[in-house]
């Protein structure tokens, strides 16, 4: 049975009556008749009796007008629905982020969303940016972002776009030796020891990008530490363990009671039109091909035109 027919019976059972039925639907009386006889026929029962000029419900029928009218309620209730998705007054959404990012960047942007839109629900997942990655192509997420390099087996299933950025500082806690010379050689990065994030991480992978650059070789520094976020690593580095590569948005409060304090790193060679290989952009990932909602559709627009983090 469809809907139609349906729509089609419970009219004729409110007015009893074929043509005035009709009427109120905006369809031919033969329409009606045809409807009616058809449930009729497809479940062998007689819904309505022809009683002179006039018709009254059968049991059948009476059955049918109770159902009939809960099934009409629900789809209108469904249709309702998906159209205050539509309407973005309600929803979910379900965001990816790597650490640093969903921590100290994407907050605010959530913020923002939620102020809005109060009845959309936001779940956020942290990670690093091959987790991150991976939940993206598998559908996990509707949205990510991320500040690392994805790997190209992974980005042929997603589509990325900057939409904001921080910068890595090398920093000392107050008991390094490092602390006070505000600057070091960077032949001497090879000569302390290092607290880093642990692998597939994206600060990770830049810092790692960087000293390369710089002549050195990853494995060449003395690593006595791996953390999983970047909250462990800034906490280690503040009790003197060793030096860090860290955002500068992770260590603004830090920066300002001099709990920890950035190194400058000198003897390197660089082009001054170059940008600064310590800074990163934030990417944005979503699946090429699986259907974007109306809702991270609206917080995607958020991210690329809020420009007042970066």
């Amino acid at each position: 049975m469809t809907i139609d027919q349906l729509q089609i019976f419970l009219a004729v059972a409110q007015y009893m009556h074929f043509t005035r039925a009709a009427e109120a639907l905006y369809i031919t009386q033969p329409s009606v008749s045809a409807a009616i006889q058809s449930l009729e026929e497809q479940y062998g029962v007689k819904l309505f009796n022809r009683v002179g000029r006039r018709i009254e419900l059968t049991l059948a029928g009476k059955i049918l007008q109770v159902e009939a009218q809960k099934i009409l309620t629900q789809v209108e209730l469904t249709e309702r629905g998906l159209r205050e998705l539509n309407d973005l007054k309600r929803g979910e959404l379900k965001l990816g982020a790597s650490q640093t990012i969903g921590n100290y960047w994407l907050p605010h942007f959530i913020s923002l969303f939620k102020q809005e839109y109060p009845n959309i629900s936001v779940d956020c997942t942290l990670g690093n940016t091959t987790e991150i990655s991976e939940g993206t192509v598998t559908g996990l997420f509707d949205l990510s972002l991320v500040e690392g390099e994805v790997e190209p087996s992974l980005l042929a299933s997603l589509e990325q776009q900057i939409v904001g950025g921080d910068c890595l500082q090398i920093v000392v806690g107050q008991s390094h030796p490092w602390f006070e010379k505000m600057a070091v050689e960077v032949t001497e990065l090879t000569n302390t020891a290092w607290v880093m994030r642990e692998k597939g991480s994206g600060t990770r992978q830049q810092f790692e990008q960087v000293l390369r650059q710089w002549g050195i070789e990853p494995a060449q520094l003395n690593v006595i530490l791996l953390m999983k976020s970047g909250d462990m690593v800034k906490a280690a580095v503040e009790d003197g363990v060793g030096a860090a590569a860290i955002s500068n948005l992770i260590i603004t409060k830090e920066l300002r009671l001099d709990m920890l304090r950035c190194i400058k790193v000198t003897g390197v060679a660089r082009n001054t039109n170059d940008p600064d290989p310590l800074s990163r952009p934030f990417f944005l990932l979503k699946h090429r091909e699986r259907f974007q909602t109306r809702i991270s559709q609206v917080f995607e627009q958020l991210l690329v035109s809020d420009k007042t983090l970066r």
